[in-house]
Parts: C-alpha cells; structure tokens; sequence
C-alpha cells in the first residue's frame, strides 16, 4: 500500500482512533468500580461528620456499619417506605420530582447507645450546587452534628462552610418550633435567636442564605416525620 496516498492516511487514522476509543472504553470499565467505591466511601465520611466522627486515617466503611443502622426510605406523608435503600438515593435529584414523587433517605444511627438520625440536605451556594447532612438527637429535635460542602464557592468566603468553625455553630440548635422548620443562617453578627440562629459566612452571604434556604427546604420535607415523637 501506497503510505503516501489519501486512503493510506484515513485508514492508519481510523484504525489509530479505534485502538484509541477501545483503550479509554476498557480503562473506563476496570476504574468504575474503583470510581463508584471512592464516591460511596466519601459519602460515608460525610454522613459519620454528621454523627461528629472523625474518619481521617480510619476504615470509614467500618465506623459506618457501626454507627449507621439503617439506611431507611421515608414516603413524602412521613411513613416509612422501605428499610433499606435510602444511601443509593440522590437527593438533589429528589428534589425535582414533583412532591408525592419523591422519596426520602433517612439514616438511623447509634452514637454511644444513643438514637440519631442524619438527614441529607441539597441546596444553590453562590457559583454552584451546595450541600450537606444534619445530624439530630432521639428527639428530632436538637442538632447533634452538621457537615455542609459544596462543588464551587469562593475560598475565604463561601466556601467556609465547609469548615469546622462554622458546622460547630449548629451542634445544640433547635430546628423546629410550632411545625415549622426555624433552624437558620442569619446575615453574620445578626443572631437575634440563638437557640435556633447561627451566624453565616461574612462576606458570604450569597452561600448563607443558599444554607439557609436549604435547610428551610429538605428539613421541610421531614416535617411530618419530625413532629412524630
């Protein structure tokens, strides 16, 4: 064949692009299952910083199992729907179904012989998706942990959510009051109601009030569920 031609130059293309496509295809196959165990594994840090537990250097996936019971699924009336299935549950994508469509994760944990329950939060920050898990106490009521990220936010402002500092604040606070959600982020240093206020990010206000809305939001949807003591 003539290395030189037209056809010569399409074929050694097409066969280069093939062996190409094929290699990225089988690359793509061995790491997912790798990919979508890191992906479930960082999401089991997130819920157990919810619980206050420190997973740096330890087997995350075993302090889950020990202190994740179960992985519930709640129906939007407050019932549960089923025992299990909840960690597979996307909550943002949850949130754009109409309302009777959509399906609650719930974890049920224990922390030193002690009923919790996290709550998985999804929300706007500033320049991107935000979101986030509360931790509560047996009586649905006092947050025991917070942990908030998000995919975006300016460092030194938004992105403080992400922080110790701030997630601390929510740890003690009441979330609801006469069947409404008031767990809130107000503009910082304009905390008027302490037991259910915290203070957001300064110069962030635009990220606070996306943590706000978002825990007004998703907390909502518990309403029925947190009122059932």
């Amino acid at each position: 064949m003539n290395t030189n031609s037209n056809s010569y130059t399409i074929i050694y293309a097409s066969v280069i692009v093939i062996i190409v496509a094929f290699a990225l295809a089988f690359t793509s196959s061995v790491l997912k299952p790798i990919q979508t165990k890191n992906v479930e594994l960082d999401k089991m840090k997130q819920i157990l910083a919810a619980l206050n537990v420190d997973t740096n250097g330890k087997d995350a996936e075993a302090l889950y199992n020990k202190y994740v019971k179960a992985d519930q699924i709640l129906n939007p009336d407050g019932s549960l729907k089923a025992e299990k299935g909840g960690f597979d549950i996307d909550m943002a994508a949850e949130l754009s179904k109409p309302e009777n469509e959509r399906q609650l994760p719930l974890y049920v944990c224990e922390v030193e012989g002690q009923t919790k329950y996290v709550i998985p939060t999804s929300g706007a920050g500033l320049w991107g998706p935000i979101w986030g898990y509360i931790g509560m106490n047996d009586d649905k009521n006092t947050v025991f942990g917070a942990y908030f990220s998000h995919a975006g936010e300016t460092p030194g402002l938004g992105a403080e959510i992400a922080t110790l500092t701030f997630q601390r604040q929510f740890n003690g606070k009441t979330v609801m009051k006469d069947g409404q959600v008031v767990l809130a982020v107000e503009k910082f240093g304009k905390v008027s109601e302490p037991a259910y206020q915290v203070d957001g990010i300064s110069g962030g206000t635009i990220t606070s009030k996306g943590v706000d809305e978002m825990l007004k939001k998703c907390l909502g949807l518990y309403d029925k569920f947190l009122m059932d003591k």
